[in-house]
């Protein structure tokens, strides 16, 4: 057994206004690590609740403080030969420790683990982290492209959905660790498939504080020992695979290591085989067809084991503005809710921190594969020295610690920095370096430089465009391979709005109010109430009377807006092969944006709707539009979509039209059986719209002995415009 043990200790902070001051007795507070200065202060402070309202103003500028952590050096019953670390898994962002006045390291980065040997430091000893303040990139405005020159996640610096809020602190376990002389510093475990699948050759590396022998075996997923082996390679006959959980199943293996040392150390960790690549779409390499050749649009089809599969999924943000309170139980009721909607694929955008060793386990449990990007978002990253360093350390602390996850399915160098407002490109220094590093220390893990990429779409967001074309017809006719983000904006429900906008500002909703701080207006784009979707609802259905018509009305536009999306972009397949929406959750409470489940873990009708668009298989309509009037022809193709893995039997599919409570019959279709993933183009319906008192109707589809393959689609009715027309004037003559 290892004899590694660590020891509770009790954190102080200080505010110090420059590196030099002394804080008085008077000065220390309670520290909670992890977490971060702010929350640690507006605890003593008795800050009001950064939620509510317009409270987050009054946390601003504590970043540009310096602070103090202070802890004693516990007093360790050790063996001669045993050690005492000072051990965490990174810091926001930059620190010294010290020990009277001596500067024992100097660490950066938020996923750069750090250790500091604390053996030779009497017990009682204060050992001090000064925290600098936040880099802020000289003469930058106030945004984002101050954290143009740095790692730091950059969401932080304010952005359409997470207020200007900085934090810093110990932001991960931070322990007092004391261990034998002979351990370890870190297990890497890889592999290599057969083409076949039959084997893996896997090889065991172990880094240790001195050289050491080592004994490791293998558990498969029912507990019994498979290998055991004092060498480093060995062969593992007949793996069961990983697979996400609509594919199968993702088996996991148990491996523990230990050093054969009396006393030494020991671990255990997870592990999985899988097999993932980025492929071309079926007819991509006859693309471009005219000369001068060039290439084809770079391949985005995720093959999971050898099998192509279709990509449902989302992009996911940091569940709380302070990454120091994420945990386990943070993540537990988010990822649960994302495999609950048919999700085989999250991507973590590169703006926001990685995530922590428990989103990955929990990921890796659940079968849900990740797309991890590295923390570079919608800026200019420049090719200097100074930042490639930082990055560089910070990368490879990154890969070293993800690449172990079976749900890993490759990586990105991070978010939009191929587009005008970042203008970086293929030669940018800082992408050929992690491309270099993926290929150094994960070779057979995808990597892609940016997103999107030629042939991909970010974007939508909105459920109609300055034009006048709504979210069905512009993703109808869109062509791309696929859509790594797209959205539509929706309010929270009116209880949630109630908790964090004062009751006096909740309606009518108006700017510079509680409501802009929580991102309802002025957060994105020219259009100032695009996130609480104004414009379109006024534009379907008229001024609105009360709050809770008006997020009535935003829900239905949100709902139905992702749905189609999400079924869209499954018919277009195989040239489209992945379908994320922007985005699945956010990191406190938002009045209105594209998120489809409101802080922590609250899910909005909208989830609900994409849980119905992403089942693997379901009776689908393409529709023209969200909006019809009295007397127009509606018309509806009828699909079948069949992401399954095995084959489904066919049923008969009846197609009805629901109008103030009267059921219509259109269409009987009889569903032939259904290959594995095969998607089946069935016939149209049409009929003539009459009027309606609710001013809405809805299309159901329902497949007899598939109760689980059902849809209905919720759409607008208006009357006729020569009938709104003569209404008007006969108020008019009135």
């Amino acid at each position: 057994m290892s004899s590694r043990a660590t020891f509770p200790v009790s954190w102080q902070l200080a505010r110090l206004p420059s590196p030099a001051a002394t804080p008085a007795p008077a000065d220390w507070i309670p520290a909670t690590v992890p977490g971060a200065v702010q929350l640690d202060w507006a605890r003593v402070q008795s800050l009001p609740d950064l939620h509510f309202g317009q409270n987050v103003r009054a946390y601003n500028g504590l970043e540009d403080f310096w602070w103090l952590y202070r802890a004693a050096i516990p007093a360790v019953k050790r063996a001669a030969d045993e050690r005492v670390f000072l051990a965490g898994d990174g810091l926001d962002y930059h620190a010294e420790f010290r020990a009277g006045d001596r500067v024992l390291l100097e660490h950066t980065g938020v996923c750069t683990p750090f250790e500091l040997d604390v053996t030779g430091l009497a017990p009682g000893t204060p050992l001090e982290i000064l925290i600098h303040p936040a880099p802020k990139r000289e003469g930058a405005p106030p945004d984002r492209s101050q954290a143009a020159h740095v790692t730091k996640p950059v969401v932080s610096y304010g952005w359409d959905w997470h207020p200007r809020l900085i934090p810093l602190g110990l932001c991960h376990d931070t322990r007092f660790e004391k261990r034998p002389a002979a351990h370890i510093r870190h297990i890497d475990f890889r592999y290599v498939l057969a083409d076949d699948f039959s084997s893996a050759r896997i090889t065991v590396a172990v880094e240790t504080s001195m050289p050491s022998g080592i004994t490791w075996r293998l558990r498969e997923p029912g507990g019994r020992v498979v290998l055991e082996s004092s060498e480093s390679v060995a062969t593992l006959r007949e793996p069961q695979l990983w697979w996400t959980h609509d594919h199968g199943e993702p088996a996991l293996y148990t491996l523990e290591v230990s050093l054969d040392a009396p006393g030494a150390d020991a671990a255990t960790r997870r592990v999985g085989f899988r097999r993932v690549r980025l492929v071309m779409h079926e007819g991509a390499w006859s693309h471009p067809a005219g000369f001068p050749k060039s290439r084809s649009l770079p391949p985005v089809t995720v093959e999971l084991n050898g099998r192509r599969i279709f990509a449902r999924g989302t992009n996911f943000v940091c569940p709380d503005i302070f990454h120091g309170r994420v945990d386990a139980a943070t993540y537990e009721p988010l990822l649960a809710l994302a495999r609950d909607a048919h999700f085989n694929l999250l991507r973590c955008w590169g703006g926001t921190a990685t995530p922590k060793e428990s989103f990955f386990e929990q990921c890796d449990e659940l079968g849900l594969l990740v797309w991890q990007e590295f923390p570079l978002a919608c800026n200019a990253y420049p090719d200097d020295d100074a930042y490639l360093d930082g990055l560089d350390r910070e990368s490879r602390a990154i890969i070293r610690r993800v690449r172990q996850h079976p749900c890993l399915a490759l990586w990105c160098g991070g978010n939009e920095l191929f587009n005008s407002w970042s203008r970086m490109d293929d030669q940018s220094l800082a992408l050929r370096l992690l491309n270099r590093n993926c290929l150094d220390l994960d070779p057979l893990t995808p990597f892609i430089p940016t997103a999107p990429l030629e042939g991909m779409g970010h974007g939508d967001y909105r459920f109609l465009d300055p034009d006048g074309r709504d979210i069905f017809q512009i993703f109808r006719s869109a062509a791309c391979t696929a859509y790594s983000e797209f959205g539509c904006p929706g309010l929270a429900p009116v209880e949630y709005l109630k908790t964090f906008i004062p009751a006096e500002e909740l309606w009518p909703p108006r700017p510079c109010t509680s409501w802009e701080t929580h991102h309802a207006f002025g957060a994105w784009s020219s259009d100032n109430a695009l996130w609480i979707n104004t414009r379109a609802s006024e534009h379907y259905f008229g001024e609105s009377t009360s709050l809770e018509q008006h997020v009535a009305r935003g829900e239905w536009l949100q709902s139905e807006g992702v749905k189609s999306v999400f079924e869209e972009a499954r018919r277009q397949s195989p040239r489209c092969s992945m379908a994320l929406n922007w985005c699945f959750n956010e990191p406190w409470p938002t009045a209105a944006n594209n998120s489809i489940v409101n802080y922590p873990a609250r899910p909005k009708p909208a989830y609900y709707a994409a849980r119905a668009a992403c089942r693997p298989t379901l009776a689908s309509a393409r529709i023209p539009k969200f909006q019809w009037e009295r007397g127009e022809c509606f018309s509806a193709e009828i699909w079948v979509l069949n992401d399954s893995p095995v084959a489904q039997p066919g049923g008969e599919l009846i197609v009805a039209l629901e109008c103030d409570g009267l059921v219509i019959e259109l269409l009987r279709w009889r569903i032939p059986d259904l290959p594995p993933q095969q998607t089946v183009v069935g016939p149209s319906v049409r009929i003539k719209l009459q009027n309606t008192q609710d001013g809405e109707f809805t299309l159901m589809l329902r497949v007899t002995g598939h109760e689980d393959w059902d849809s209905s689609y919720r759409l607008s009715l208006r009357p006729a415009m020569d009938e709104i027309a003569s209404v008007g004037a006969r108020a008019l003559n009135h």
